[in-house]
């Protein structure tokens, strides 16, 4: 598979970007690689890189951006932090993605069976995590579904994937809402913005259709 290139990256839209992160992810899961000389990646980038892409994940050892969507040296950015929670420095890394080096999509994915919101369901203090924990807070407390006190605990599986997801929609309408630079270029079409989830047991990645935003009437239904 070939390097991306400034033309290439150029012609890319956000739907088209999506769909290629749909395409490797459907090769990660079927074990069908694409064919690449790193080496080479290596070489064609060392003095520029066009990347279509910016992923938000978790620091998960098991969710590799660049694994799971089957892709190569130069063709995403991948942001990682715990619980994929949102922040300035978070926000800001966003902002040169996509407005300085031009990437079409930004991607919010989180994980099944994520350790940080596991601490979130329990209220775990400790160092700096507690601050970090306290960003996934809010995915905790709306969620309804749970209505059962004893059950609103890591020990619940549902419970557990429920603030997950809550999690990922909140750091979606969280960068949207943060970043005038990003709302207008996803308002303008530029730049689209999803979020998803990847499931560790069968390596599947689910977009969250509800959360797809790429143009100004998609913003406009989210301000409701």
């Amino acid at each position: 598979m070939k390097t991306h290139t400034s033309e290439t990256q150029a012609s890319v839209t956000p739907a088209l970007a999506l769909q290629f992160l749909r395409e490797g992810n459907a090769r990660f899961v079927n074990n069908l690689r694409a064919s690449r000389d790193l080496l080479q990646q290596a070489n064609e980038t060392h003095d520029g890189q066009w990347p279509f892409a910016t992923i938000v994940s978790c620091i998960d050892s098991r969710t590799s951006a660049e694994l799971i969507f089957d892709q190569g040296l130069g063709d995403i950015f991948s942001v990682r932090i715990a619980g994929n929670v949102i922040n300035t420095d978070i926000i800001g890394s966003l902002e040169f993605a996509c407005h300085v080096a031009g990437s079409k999509l930004i991607v919010v994915l989180g994980h099944t069976s994520c350790g940080a919101i596991k601490g979130a369901c329990d209220h775990v203090e400790l160092g700096n995590l507690t601050e970090l924990l306290s960003k996934i807070q809010p995915a905790v407390y709306e969620e309804s579904q749970t209505p059962d006190s004893a059950q609103r605990n890591s020990k619940n599986a549902a419970f557990v994937e429920n603030v997950a997801d809550l999690n990922v929609r909140r750091s979606v309408r969280s960068i949207v809402n943060r970043s005038t630079i990003l709302e207008r270029m996803i308002a303008a079409g530029k730049v689209g913005i999803i979020g998803g989830k990847h499931d560790l047991a069968s390596g599947t990645v689910t977009f969250f259709e509800d959360t797809w935003l790429h143009d100004a009437a998609s913003m406009r239904l989210m301000a409701g």
